[in-house]
């Protein structure tokens, strides 16, 4: 099929329409930054995800992908259109559907000049109603044509985790496809682009779909909160959570799951803005979100655990020198939207710590957001060699050895993460770690 990623700079977008070119769908890659296409053109992503610059290389090499600013040309020679652009929160915690009006729009106004039948797809992550509500309208009014006689529409939620994008879209088994389809037209055109991926295709309604996502994010944010607090009330109990977690996964009710995993809390993309977008709408039709609240409530304290700890054992924050190892939101990413680094390296600020920061491939999104008194630095091992202490923040692999901390000049390790065991750590180290009594 020829397809139209509208949005295509982005992590959705961007995903989406590689990994559909890798698939020899031939793919146009619609943006709207002249300096991300050119990078595009060259095989530049704009964003850090793993494989994937390999893979940009192989499908501008097939021609099969084509970066492009003319959305209107796109989709007059495309089947099916994605819309996947931002739908960011506002200060209230609402979603922000601005871009996806505008893109509505922009696609209207193509489909008005084009004679073929063409099925328009969201992507993007909307609250439930808003492709019947918001998009439909705009589409009809700009195109002149009937929803689901001149044109096709449908739902298609992405389930992909940040750092493993391409893996998630290529062999999606363990989320599924949801296709929510206006019609059984709109639906088939779309489960023909699925059909030989091997995984189970569940075809719903558009709303059915919309709540899919929000429904999957909101759970998922809530075991991490839970287990979290958990952790939370273990520390001051003196008991370690890790075997709290595994007493409690030998329950085949609640199973083995990283998210019951506690650390720092949550960031991202996704989990922080899904919820509050989701609490806000439950609030716009009289439901009161206890549980939802609960979970953004619990994940935007936790940041600050590690902060207290530092401050129990160094009593004195100001002039001390602190090393942060990681800043991303997780590891295999660059993306520092919400990411927990944020609330404690500025309450470090705050305390007039010294921070010097490492991260493998984040620092340069990270000095759009802090101060210049950071310091940044080439790797872990520089970090520790200044540091009275450590805060290991983002779990990336390296961060797990535990002889890296022989570097560490200090005396206090806080792992945010639990990703050290602390039996592999020089002994003269007082390691404390979430839901972890210490080991002095």
């Amino acid at each position: 099929m020829k397809l139209a990623i509208i949005g295509g700079t982005g992590y959705v977008g961007l995903t989406t329409a590689v990994c559909f070119a890798f698939k020899k769908h031939r793919v146009y890659c619609v943006g709207r930054s002249k300096e991300k296409i050119e990078k595009l053109q060259q095989g530049i992503p704009p964003i850090y995800e793993e494989k994937l610059e390999e893979m940009l290389k192989t499908v501008l090499a097939s021609k099969t992908f084509v970066p492009t600013l003319n959305l209107e040309e796109a989709v007059i020679d495309s089947d099916v259109s994605f819309l996947c652009v931002g739908t960011p929160s506002r200060e209230d915690g609402s979603i922000d559907l601005s871009q996806i009006i505008d893109a509505s729009k922009q696609v209207g106004k193509a489909l008005k000049k084009k004679k073929d039948y063409h099925v328009v797809v969201v992507k993007s992550t909307v609250v439930p109603g808003t492709t019947e509500e918001i998009v439909i309208p705009i589409l009809e009014k700009e195109s002149c044509k009937k929803a689901g006689k001149g044109f096709g529409v449908c739902m298609n939620p992405e389930f992909l985790r940040e750092g493993q994008a391409i893996k998630d879209f290529m062999f999606p088994k363990n989320t599924g496809i949801v296709i929510g389809e206006l019609d059984k037209k709109s639906g088939n055109t779309l489960y023909k682009l699925y059909e030989d991926f091997d995984a189970e295709i569940l075809r719903t309604s558009l709303r059915a779909a919309e709540m899919i996502k929000y429904a999957r994010n909101s759970y998922l944010a809530k075991d991490i909160s839970f287990a979290n607090e958990i952790a939370n009330i273990c520390q001051r109990l003196g008991i370690d959570f890790l075997e709290v977690k595994k007493g409690m996964e030998m329950d085949v009710r609640i199973g083995k799951g990283r998210f019951l995993n506690a650390g720092v809390g949550f960031g991202g993309s996704c989990f922080p803005k899904d919820v509050k977008a989701l609490i806000e709408k439950a609030k716009a039709v009289g439901i009161k979100p206890r549980i939802l609240e609960s979970s953004i409530e619990v994940n935007e304290l936790q940041p600050y655990q590690a902060v207290e700890m530092l401050k129990q054992h160094l009593k004195e924050l100001k002039g001390k020198k602190i090393a942060v190892l990681g800043l991303s939101f997780k590891p295999g990413t660059d993306d520092m939207r919400e990411a927990p680094s944020i609330k404690i390296v500025n309450a470090l600020i705050k305390e007039g710590a010294e921070i010097y920061a490492y991260d493998p491939v984040a620092m340069e999104n990270a000095k759009r957001i802090f101060s210049s008194s950071i310091k940044y630095v080439e790797s872990a091992k520089e970090a520790l060699a200044n540091a009275d202490a450590c805060v290991i923040v983002t779990d990336w692999p390296e961060f797990g050895d535990g002889k890296l901390y022989r570097h560490l000049r200090g005396e206090i390790l806080i792992d945010g993460r639990r990703i050290v065991d602390p039996r592999t750590i020089p002994s003269r180290l007082l390691y404390c770690g979430i839901g972890y009594p210490s080991n002095k």
